[in-house]
């Protein structure tokens, strides 16, 4: 009788990824990171195991929004104090703190709990197109359209 092979943090390879999202929808691009944070894009991945890969994201502030997400959709924080629920739309948020944008989206995709936190670690977005992770040898990926 044959067994399923699971993955164990011992035996799991985690690459390193750049992924480039001008002009790339924000839902897409989302979902293609997830997966790829995840693992569910390897032959061995493992639901309880962090499987997942490296991902860098450059040009966050160039990622694109269909319809009219930029005015209509709305990102809030709270400080914890009475009346303390500050709100922006998605075109703010855009220029002031483009990498937000992403966080928030990939975020929201990743398993709830430690090994949603561990797999979410792995992800950097940046606004501009440098990064500093050249020594880690990342591998240019595309998000598919």
């Amino acid at each position: 009788m044959k067994t399923t092979y699971m993955a164990n943090a011992n035996t799991v390879q985690h690459n390193w990824y750049v992924i480039d999202a001008t002009d790339v929808v924000l839902g897409r691009l989302a979902t293609e990171v997830a997966t790829m944070l995840r693992g569910k894009n390897k032959p061995t991945f493992t639901p309880h195991v962090d499987c997942g890969d490296y991902v860098i994201v450059v040009n966050a502030e160039k990622v694109k929004l269909t319809g009219k997400k930029l005015e209509d959709k709305m990102y809030y924080h709270a400080s914890g104090f009475p009346g303390g629920l500050k709100s922006r739309n998605a075109e703010t948020m855009l220029e002031l703190q483009p990498q937000k944008v992403i966080e928030k989206a990939v975020r929201g995709m990743l398993p709830k709990g430690s090994l949603g936190e561990d797999m979410y670690r792995k992800l950097f977005v940046y606004a501009g197109s440098e990064h500093p992770h050249q020594a880690q040898k990342p591998v240019s990926y595309t998000v598919g359209k």
